[in-house]
Formats: structure tokens, sequence, C-alpha cells
């Protein structure tokens, strides 16, 4: 049978472009959808934008260290229109970037909303059709909102970015790293910022030591978490948005945030008599190559629900491009990403929390929590934490947890030495960078607690 393409990609996203380019660049006819914008949530939703958020926010507490050594300092007035435009002109340079490199690499691009119509078809919404021999679905997921009454009053992750001006006073519904990024955020652009968490505490699912620091340090930074909490009742009072909580606290507010997950970009995306199987969140189910059910089509990246980062949907692209066009055949790895989450402080992490490590295996804890050199020399309180998790029995490291400035950068190289599996003697026979943080890593001597 011929077929219009050898692949055709549903989604312009970071996993989606790297396929496509890769697939052309070999030689075959391939095309991509993308719906939205080239660059997908990561480029021009998330990380990028969400990042230069991140540096903006930061230049507050610069200018205070800067006075406690020596600088006469003052930061005016935070101008949000001035770096919004300059934000999405920088958002238009890179999906610039992302839709030209391809189409260099020879991939045909369509900016369409697609269906899969079976096996190999795809359908556009112009009514057109093309079909190909393999079909990689990698169109990302999108942020909900919850199912209660006056829940479209509050904005979600997305509107952030194009928020006409900052609100004075915000309340953000979530606690997990998108949550307790944007509280750090708009906390340090100057907007009162509280949070309505539904567990006892922020970032579940990570280190429970690490992110009771980072509470911690975002309440001392002027963030208010009221934990065990969520949203009952909404209104809409004049200018305002009043909030009831689940433990009886109300509050008015200018705007709501909601951070209260993602699903998968899967609503109307595949006939249903086509195959593909979609498990209880929506999520498409592949296995351990990014085959569905159905054996010409693939998926990667968010649409999954496997790890919802933006390298690893790059990592599982080109695994995909070695096993079905390669002929390598290449399973995706999952194991010992590093990953990090910016806070303020931030924070990086890569292998087991303690309290996976404690059930995995007889565990050494070391662990240290300090002022580093720049906060004790200006009077500051904030300490950093570093964490390392030990094999009792191998002396293999099996998770290491940072919080602190720098955080992520750190944890990039950390991760690099657990993926060689290095053990904590590996760790103590490396010589200190001094005067760094980063040297804690290599002079951790004697374990805190021993998981038994």
């Amino acid at each position: 049978m011929e077929f219009d393409y050898d692949l055709f990609v549903i989604g312009g996203g970071s996993g989606g472009v790297r396929a496509a380019r890769l697939t052309a660049q070999d030689g075959h006819k391939v095309a991509l959808a993308e719906e939205s914008r080239m660059g997908g949530t990561c480029v021009i939703r998330g990380c990028v934008p969400k990042k230069l958020m991140v540096f903006a926010s930061e230049y507050p507490e610069a200018v205070g260290f800067a006075r406690d050594y020596g600088w006469d300092a003052t930061i005016g007035k935070f101008d949000w229109s001035a770096f919004s435009t300059r934000m999405n002109q920088e958002l238009d340079r890179l999906e610039s970037v992302y839709e030209t490199n391809a189409e260099k690499a020879g991939v045909k691009i369509y900016h369409s909303r697609v269906t899969v119509e079976d096996a190999h078809t795809i359908k556009l919404s112009d009514g057109q059709t093309c079909t190909a021999k393999h079909i990689l679905i990698a169109a990302g997921g999108h942020p909900v909102r919850p199912d209660m009454k006056n829940a479209d009053i509050g904005m979600v992750s997305d509107d952030v970015f194009n928020l006409k001006a900052l609100p004075g006073k915000l309340l953000i519904v979530g606690g997990g790293y998108i949550g307790c990024e944007m509280a750090g955020i708009f906390n340090g652009l100057g907007v009162e910022t509280s949070m309505f968490i539904r567990g006892a505490q922020i970032l579940r699912g990570f280190d429970e030591e690490t992110r009771g620091h980072i509470a911690d340090c975002m309440a001392r930074r002027g963030v208010t978490i009221h934990t065990g909490c969520a949203p009952v009742e909404i209104e809409r009072r004049g200018d305002k948005v009043w909030v009831k909580g689940s433990n009886g606290h109300q509050e008015e507010f200018d705007d709501i945030l909601w951070a209260t997950g993602r699903k998968p970009n899967t609503r109307d995306l595949i006939a249903e008599s086509v195959g593909v199987k979609l498990d209880r969140k929506g999520a498409i189910r592949v296995d351990d190559y990014s085959q569905t059910d159905v054996p010409s089509i693939f998926a990667i990246g968010d649409v999954t629900g496997r790890v919802e980062l933006t390298p690893v949907a790059i990592r599982e692209a080109v695994a995909f491009h070695e096993t079905v066009f390669k002929g390598n055949k290449t399973p995706v790895d999952h194991d010992l990403i590093p990953t990090a989450v910016f806070t303020q402080p931030e924070m990086g992490t890569v292998g087991l929390s303690e309290e996976d490590a404690a059930e995995q295996e007889p565990t050494l804890v070391y662990a240290t929590a300090f002022r580093p050199m720049q906060q004790a020399f200006a009077g500051g309180e904030e300490r950093v934490l570093f964490k390392m998790l030990v094999s009792r029995e191998t002396d293999k490291v099996l998770g290491v947890h940072i919080v602190g400035p720098g955080a992520g950068e750190m944890i990039q190289f950390v991760g690099v030495a657990l993926k060689m599996g290095a053990t904590k003697a590996d760790f103590d026979r490396t010589c200190a960078v001094h005067p760094t943080m980063a040297e804690e890593l290599v002079t951790l001597k004697e374990p805190v607690r021993v998981l038994d």
C-alpha cells in the first residue's frame, strides 16, 4: 500500500518536533500537525515563560543582597506590561525557530486540528485526509479546573502568561509543583499570595523532609499556605472573588489560579473504532517502546501520562525514531530522571525519596541544612538542604535531594553520577570545590538516620 507519508506526527511540542525532524533528516517523508502554536506546552505555555517569570521575580531579593554587600541599590516598581511584551517576543522567536527548523529538515507542517480515523489515516479540520505508514501522537496535555460551581471564575496556568495586569491579591489552589512555582513567582513580583492545598503538605510525591523544608521557606518569604483546605464555595463579589475553604476559612481575592492538575489531550482525537486504548485518566496506553495497541500508532510525552517532563518527551522521541526508523529496538528509559522544581528556593532531585528508599531496602540517610555563605554574610536565616540516601548493603546512592540556589544546576551533574551507579564511597573520594554549597555533596560523613 502506498502512503502519503512515512510518518505523521500529531503535536508540535518538543517531543513531536524532535521525532519529526530526526525522521525527515533520514530521508523519510514526514508531516506534522499542530492546532495551536509550534513549541507546545514547554515553549509557549510552560517551562520557558515560567522560568523567565522566575528570573523576574528573583530581582527584589538580589537587590536586597546588593545593599547588604555595600551597593547603594534600590528597586522600583515592577512593570508587568514591559516584561510581558518582551517575554512574548521571545516566545514568538522560539516558535519561529521550532517551525523553521522542522521545515528545513523537510517536515510538512499543517496548522490544523486532526483526528485519527483508522490505523493509517488522519483527518484534518478542513476535511482533508492524509495517510501514513506510522502515526505518532505527541499531543500533550492541558490544565483543568475542578468540577464545582463558579470554577470558571479562576484562571489556569495557561492564562498566567497572557495576564494584562498582575492581581494585587491571589489565591492559588493546589500544592503541586505548578502551584508552588507560581506561588514563588507571584510572591516575588509583589503579589499578596495565598495557597489552599487539600493535603497536609505541599509537593505530594516528593521527599517528605525536602518538601517540608521548602514549605517553611515559602512561608518565611511571605506565602500564606492553608493546609487541609479546599475551596467549597466561590462567588464573584464586585471586583473581588470570595472563597470559602473546607476548613471554614473565608477570604476575598482579586483572582484565583487553579493548579489542580492536568489531563492528556485525547478528547475527540482518536476514533473509537481505531482501537487505541486509553487509561482511566484518558492517557494513551503504550508499551516500553511507546507503541499503542494498534501496531502502526505510537504515542510519546504528556499524552501518555508517564513522566510529564519535556526532556523525557524528547528522549521518548529519540527512542521511537531508533525503534521504528533505524531498526534499533530501543525501550524508553524512565529510570533515575533528574528533576528541578523552580520553587523559591528551588529544588533539585534525582532517585528515591527517603520514604521510597525505606520501603525498598535498609537505607542510610545523610543530610545537612545550613546557611550558605551569601545568606550568612547578609544576615539571612534561610538554610539550604542537602540530602543523600544510600543503600546500607551496597553503598550505592539511591537518591539525592537539594534545596537552595542553583539546585537545578547541581542536580543535573548528580544525575550523571547516579546513572553511572555511583556509591557513597565515590562521592567521598571526590575532592571538594571550596567555597561552594555543592561541596557538601562530598563531605557528608555520618548518617543522621539509619532506616532498617
